[in-house]
């Protein structure tokens, strides 16, 4: 009886710490999308999308509800013009979900543009494991102008 407690304890420790590996690796992704903003560094970008990645914004215009698309490449290209230091998305939090090889991530977050806050909402993420790294697939966001709070330069 104790060896097979012993290795439930074991085997559950073991779950425990890949899991907690793979969301640091989902984080660290997500966290590095960032930092590219930041340093408007677009060869930072490129490599955390999969081919066929999707770039989308929920527009709430008095209740007409549509879905706007953008092209990966067109937002790569636009971090990629900016001047480092003028994009500044601060996150709130990370909250990850997984199972096996597709995880998401639920950041809420406040945009500054040149060190003022310009809106606020979600961003929710897809990513899919591809080759062992954690690669994005989508992002849907949501924006708006009212009620943002200020959060400190990370």
């Amino acid at each position: 009886m104790k060896t097979f407690l012993l290795f439930i304890s074991v085997a559950y420790s073991s779950a425990l710490f890949a899991q907690n590996a793979e969301e640091t690796a989902i984080k660290t992704t997500v966290n590095t999308l960032f930092q590219a903003m930041q340093k408007a560094d677009s060869t930072m970008l490129k490599p955390l999308f999969n081919p066929g990645a999707r770039l989308q914004t929920v527009i709430n215009k008095q209740g007409d509800v549509t879905v706007r698309d953008e092209a990966i490449a067109g937002f790569i290209n636009s971090i990629g013009k900016a001047k480092a230091g003028t994009l500044d998305e601060r996150l709130s939090g990370i909250d990850i979900k997984m199972d096996g090889d597709l995880a998401t991530a639920w950041t809420p977050y406040v945009f500054y543009f040149q060190d003022k806050k310009s809106h606020c909402g979600v961003n929710a993420f897809t990513l899919v494991k591809i080759g062992g790294s954690w690669k994005i697939q989508t992002i849907i966001d949501t924006r708006r102008k009212e009620n943002c709070p200020d959060l400190p330069k990370q």
